[in-house]
Order: structure tokens, then C-alpha cells, then sequence
């Protein structure tokens, strides 16, 4: 699930583990992010369509805890591709809107209804923060300590609300839990939120001013080095 600004990648672009084709599409970490993708269907048949709340909570915890799964992989396979730094954050944001909403959906939801709606908030705030920085050319903000731990308390939050909600005998147990693990969760993730505005501002004064010294970007920058590696390469073929 993305917590940063930079709708980042899993795939560290300034990792030199991207030594191969970042065009390539068929790759073990691409494939692990539509698996992830196509399993959504199936949480919401398990939780709209049959209400098994339990076996989707199970489902959806799993979604999750493979969050980190297939940028890990990318790297320590050196399968970094241009599609999966566009496919995992998608999928990412998918899984948590995706997840969110089928809770709200059953009736009764499966969480409770004010701490869903602030989650999407944030959610929607980050969204539109990502895509308005990229647009006024704003160089990438890495991942702060602060939004991972708040978007894994949330990850842990929802599949516990979920099976707390369910007719198992240790369901408020897990409800304790979850509002043990969900309102931390909440808190880091809005403080990490407000963290990234100046992060946000000082990236974007800095991207411009890049440009307008004619530096490259990111993405010339790994460009021109992958050509160097290719014509270095190139030298010693027979």
C-alpha cells in the first residue's frame, strides 16, 4: 500500500539493481502484482457476494502482507521494469480503496464507518497531491519511516476489524486488536501526510529549478547510464 507522495515505486530507481531491460513486462515481480490484482474479484465475491467475512479478512490480510513482495523481489532478481514501477503502485492503492470499500459495502459494514472515510480521505489527499506534483514537475520524495509504519498499522487494522465482524467466537478479541493497531495507524499515517507539504513544496522548487539549469531528470539520468552499460558491454562481444 503507497504511503508516500511520490506514489513511489517499489522498484528504488536510484538502485543500481536495475541493471537489465526496464522495458521487459514478463518478470517474476510484474507477475506477483497481477496475481495480487486478480485476487481483489475474488474478496469481494468471498465479502459482497457470500459475506464471508472471516475468509476475506484472511484474504485481504494476505493481500497486504505481500505488499512488499514484489518490489524486493525486483530488485534482488534485477527485474526492475518500467511497467512494474507503474503496475505496483496501481495495485497498491487498488487493494486499500478496493478493500475499504467492499468493508463499507456489507451490511453491517465491517469496520467502522468514521474510520473508513478518514482513511479514504487521506488517501485521496495523497492521490491528488501525487499526480498535481508530478504535473508542475516535482522531483521524486522518498518513502518516510513515518508512512510505513502507518500504512502497516492500517494493513493490519482492516483485515482485524473485517474478522471482528464476523460470527467467529474470538471476534472481539480481534476487534480489541484492531483498534489497538488501527487508530496508531491512523495518527502516523495524516502525521506522515502532513509531513510530506514541505517535503512536497521543496521537491517541486528544486525540480524546477533543475530544469531550468538544464539538469537531467531521474529518468535521463538511468537512460544514459543504461546506454553506457550497453556500449560498454558491446566492447568486449566477439
Amino acid at each position: 500500500m503507497p504511503d508516500d507522495l511520490s506514489d513511489a515505486p517499489t522498484d528504488n530507481p536510484s538502485d543500481d539493481s536495475s541493471d537489465g531491460d526496464e522495458s521487459r513486462i514478463l518478470t517474476l515481480p510484474n507477475a506477483i502484482t497481477v496475481v495480487r490484482l486478480a485476487c481483489l474479484p475474488l474478496y469481494l465475491y468471498l465479502l459482497v457476494g457470500h459475506d464471508q467475512r472471516f475468509t476475506a479478512a484472511l484474504l485481504l490480510g494476505a493481500l497486504g502482507a505481500t505488499d512488499w513482495v514484489d518490489g524486493y523481489l525486483a530488485r534482488w532478481l534485477h527485474q526492475v521494469s518500467t511497467v512494474g514501477k507503474v503496475l505496483d503502485p496501481v495495485a497498491d492503492r487498488a487493494l486499500f480503496l478496493v478493500g475499504i470499500v467492499g468493508i463499507l459495502w456489507i451490511d453491517p459494514p465491517g469496520a467502522p464507518v468514521w474510520f473508513c472515510w478518514v482513511v479514504i480521505a487521506r488517501e485521496l489527499f495523497v492521490s491528488i497531491a501525487v499526480i498535481v506534483l508530478a504535473l508542475l514537475g516535482a522531483k521524486r520524495i522518498d518513502v518516510t519511516w513515518v508512512g510505513k509504519a502507518g500504512t502497516f498499522g492500517l494493513m493490519v487494522a482492516f483485515p482485524l476489524f473485517l474478522a471482528g465482524s464476523s460470527t467467529i467466537p474470538s471476534a472481539p478479541i480481534l476487534q480489541a486488536f484492531a483498534w489497538m493497531i488501527g487508530v496508531p495507524g491512523l495518527v502516523l499515517s495524516y502525521y506522515a501526510a502532513a509531513r510530506y507539504v514541505p517535503i512536497g513544496l521543496r521537491s517541486l522548487r528544486e525540480g524546477r529549478a533543475a530544469r531550468r539549469a538544464g539538469a537531467p531528470t531521474d529518468r535521463t539520468a538511468r537512460r544514459r547510464a543504461r546506454r553506457r552499460r550497453r556500449r560498454r558491454g558491446g566492447r568486449f562481444k566477439p
